[in-house]
């Protein structure tokens, strides 16, 4: 019914002579290495996609259920009766000696298929919480993924920092020694150096948890180092003027859409399931001859056809599960429409949080600019004894908390981009 594709990639073979033929191997495992450092997110995905238990064990749960399918649709098994008489029963034609009756049940027509048109139906609703839960397993991913950029990007930062913070030490112990600056300076360099050091210690301490999850999340070794790229880029959203039609194809949605079908068709397997089936058999009994008289026909085996018809009479059971039935499309039809609202909520939230984001980038480039030329002003006034040690301080951590802010909202930018993909995902059919 469904077919699963998958990305089957072919390394090229290449006749090399020579030097050359040694250039060009060397050519191409730097450009197919490039490759590779490039899309390692999109590597990281599809190794999730093959690995992750929980999107297997779901996958499983949809090959089990098309299994249901030719169980419910088969006709019941045949009956076969036999009887042997330890005192023979006397007919006219001579002792019956044996019988044996084989019966088959008929459910009322269009009973079988109704019941394997709603197993399908199922069957179909299971592999789209299959591709529901692998596009909130890539979200999952792409959210850990971005974790570990900001958190990378902000200990690179923080040594940079510290290296700032080794000049200014520098420069207040030179001031200090020819008489233009009180120690104090020195000293609070090294306050802030010491704080810096245990913050970028306590950031490295985070990497190992984040990097468990995300290995975890792909199913391989909690302990393999995980390559992340030096940026994040996302894109501008697009803007939609009708979000009410959005989600009609989300798996989340077509799941329960398959569901609710399900269950009216099981609407129509409970009133068939509560008309008569019908039987056909034969019934065939073994006559030994008689030695007392040679009637016409004498020892002749008889043979007679069957005609079985339940009588579903009582009626409680019958109607209970179409109401049971009914019940249930209700409830899907709830459940359908509380699902698109949370999706549609989510969405709005995402898409602010994305533009949110790109406004803050923005704001955060053109502060670092005018800071970054506030302290080369700074430096200089205090080289020169006109500004105060205390304000290239915190000119220093305030540019040092401008840039771990734009690392964070590029962060909530990529997360907010990526939950926007996970909700504007669609069904395969």
């Amino acid at each position: 019914m469904y077919t699963i594709i998958k990305l089957l990639k072919n390394q090229p073979k290449f006749p090399f002579q020579g030097f050359g033929g040694i250039f060009f191997v060397l050519l191409f495992f730097a450009i197919n290495s490039y490759q590779v450092s490039a899309q390692t997110l999109d590597v990281y995905l599809q190794t999730a996609a093959e690995n992750n238990p929980n999107l297997k064990s779901a996958y499983a749960q949809f090959e089990a259920a098309m299994q249901k399918a030719p169980q419910v649709s088969s006709l019941p098994d045949p009956a076969l009766t036999m009887s042997a008489f330890g005192r023979m029963v006397e007919t006219r034609l001579g002792a019956q000696e044996a019988k044996f009756s084989l019966m088959q049940m008929f459910p009322w027509f269009g009973t079988l298929q109704a019941k394997e048109d709603a197993a399908v139906l199922m069957a179909e609703a299971k592999f789209q919480n299959y591709l529901n839960l692998r596009n909130q397993l890539f979200f999952d991913i792409k959210s850990v993924y971005a974790e570990l950029y900001a958190l990378d990007k902000t200990i690179q930062l923080k040594k940079e920092n510290l290296d700032i913070l080794d000049s200014y030490r520098e420069l207040s112990l030179s001031r200090f020694k020819s008489g233009n600056a009180p120690m104090v300076n020195v000293i609070k360099v090294a306050i802030k150096r010491e704080a810096a050091k245990t913050e970028i210690k306590l950031l490295e301490d985070m990497l190992k948890p984040l990097e468990t999850e995300f290995n975890l999340m792909l199913n391989q070794k909690p302990e393999m180092i995980v390559q992340v790229q030096d940026t994040l880029l996302f894109k501008n959203p697009e803007i939609l003027l009708n979000t009410e039609d959005l989600f009609k194809n989300h798996p989340s949605v077509i799941g329960l859409e398959k569901q609710k079908e399900s269950y009216e068709i099981q609407q129509i397997v409970a009133e068939k399931e509560g008309l008569p089936m019908l039987g056909l058999g034969i019934d065939y009994s073994i006559i030994s001859k008689r030695t007392d008289a040679n009637p016409e026909m004498n020892g002749q085996d008889a043979i007679m056809p069957m005609l079985t018809v339940t009588l579903p009479i009582f009626r409680k059971k019958y109607n209970a599960a179409k109401k049971e039935a009914a019940f249930m499309v209700s409830s899907m039809e709830q459940e359908q429409e509380a699902q698109k609202n949370e999706l549609q909520s989510a969405y709005e939230m995402s898409l602010y949080n994305l533009k949110k984001s790109e406004q803050l980038i923005a704001l955060y480039e053109k502060q670092l600019v005018s800071s970054g030329q506030a302290n080369k002003l700074l430096v200089s006034g205090f080289s020169n004894a006109t500004i105060d040690f205390e304000e290239v301080l915190q000119m220093n951590q305030d540019i040092l908390m401008l840039q771990t802010q734009k690392v964070e909202a590029i962060k909530n930018g990529f997360t907010a981009e990526a939950k926007l993909d996970y909700l504007n995902s669609k069904s395969q059919e």
